[in-house]
């Protein structure tokens, strides 16, 4: 699951009605989200139809000219303001209901024309820098408070030598999906492996706290409104500052806009092109506004950046495979339908995984897994890679 966040009044809601098209609540004000939107965007890989010279038919999703989109799970949660670790404006809510997303899409308002309570300003009297700073303190004050909630009793059962601390810190934070290893990382990355909790400092907690923020809830920064004043400039601040982030220029209402055209069957535009054709005679004014697009945002940064910011959270920050269900023999299901389907996997996944995935009865007799490219026979304990087709055999 993808969770797309920020404060109020950044676009935020365009920018998931533009990935998903599906709707939600778009208006000036600070809390415009309630409960979250949840939706699916879809993530672009390159099909294997045209490795084997046939054409898909996806069950879900779609395919362009080889460009397969894969469904992916994406939430919508209502505007964070300053202080929402601490309750402020419906901040509990808000964050718990970020709990299950795997990696975050952060939209900020790169013209610099929304304060830090979410309210309009003029564009570039705002720094945007500011965002980023802000939401990573609220992410990670509100892993710190859920860390040190049962704190004493931690440090009373590690001292005991009942638990590890490993096991102990794992399972206070087990409702974020943080895993064991993402623990043992931040340990080794502060020294604190071998440093009894009870001797931990408050700043050794906080620190502890903002690794595993980084490991367990990565981010990519979609600098939306990048068409807008100084947003350019303020892109080139925000790279310098944050080197170590994905930061995406961005233009929701663009990409929406492109959408809703090629819908309409005024276009023909594909999520991520860099331009679109003409299909349908426009009048002056549809003219007009897909030229802006065309000149202010297409030409300048190469698309709207919606659906890079997807492809990059799924594949650069979790590192995600697809691979293809298929046979030696048979490339179609029991209906004909050309490789139907395609499952996204975390790095590591294994054979047994893809069996599993398929139908509980793959994975309980397999026999063995076959790859369909190569025809090579594979274990169960195979590593999947990216765009793998596999057949499985398995007993009956």
């Amino acid at each position: 699951m993808i969770g797309v966040v920020g404060k109020p009044n950044v676009g935020k809601s365009t920018f998931f009605q533009a990935l998903t098209m599906a709707p939600a609540q778009r208006a000036n004000y600070p809390f415009t989200t309630i409960e979250p939107n949840r939706g699916v965007g879809y993530v672009e890989i390159e099909c294997i139809d045209k490795d084997f010279g046939v054409k898909c038919n996806p069950r879900y999703g779609f395919c362009e000219n080889s460009r397969r989109f894969v469904p992916v799970e994406v939430i919508d949660v209502a505007g964070l303001v300053p202080g929402a670790h601490e309750g402020k404006g419906l901040g509990n809510k808000f964050l718990d209901d970020l709990r299950q997303a795997d990696a975050f899409i952060h939209v900020i308002d790169a013209s610099g024309g929304t304060n830090e309570r979410g309210e309009p300003v003029q564009p570039g009297t705002y720094d945007p820098i500011n965002d980023v700073l802000f939401l990573e303190e609220e992410l990670d004050f509100w892993i710190h408070g859920i860390v040190t909630k049962n704190w004493s009793k931690l440090v009373r059962l590690e001292a005991s030598s009942e638990r590890s601390k490993t096991d102990l810190l794992g399972e206070q934070l087990s409702g974020l999906g943080v895993k064991i290893g993402h623990i043992s990382d931040a340990l080794h990355t502060l020294g604190l492996k071998e440093k009894p909790m009870g001797e931990w400092s408050d700043d050794e907690i906080l620190a502890f706290c903002k690794e595993i923020r980084k490991a367990s809830k990565p981010m990519v920064i979609a600098a939306n409104k990048c068409d807008v004043g100084v947003a350019e400039r303020n892109i080139a601040k925000l790279r310098e500052r944050f080197p170590n982030y994905i930061i995406v220029p961005v233009s929701s209402e663009s990409e929406l806009a492109l959408k809703e055209a090629n819908k309409k069957g005024y276009i023909k535009y594909i999520p991520g092109d860099a331009d679109f054709g003409v299909t349908k005679e426009l009048d002056e004014k549809q003219k007009a506004a897909l030229e802006f697009i065309r000149n202010n945002v297409l030409k300048r940064y190469g698309g709207t950046g919606v659906q890079t910011c997807i492809n990059k959270a799924v594949f650069e920050l979790l590192h995600y495979i697809a691979v293809f269900p298929g046979g030696v023999n048979k490339l179609a299901d029991s209906e004909g339908n050309i490789l139907p389907d395609v499952f996204l996997f975390p790095p590591g996944s294994t054979a047994l995984d893809f069996a599993a995935r398929i139908h509980k009865d793959m994975a309980e007799k397999f026999i063995r897994a076959i790859n369909v490219k190569t025809r090579m026979v594979l274990g169960a304990d195979y590593k999947l890679k990216h765009r793998d087709v596999i057949e499985i055999v398995f007993g009956r």
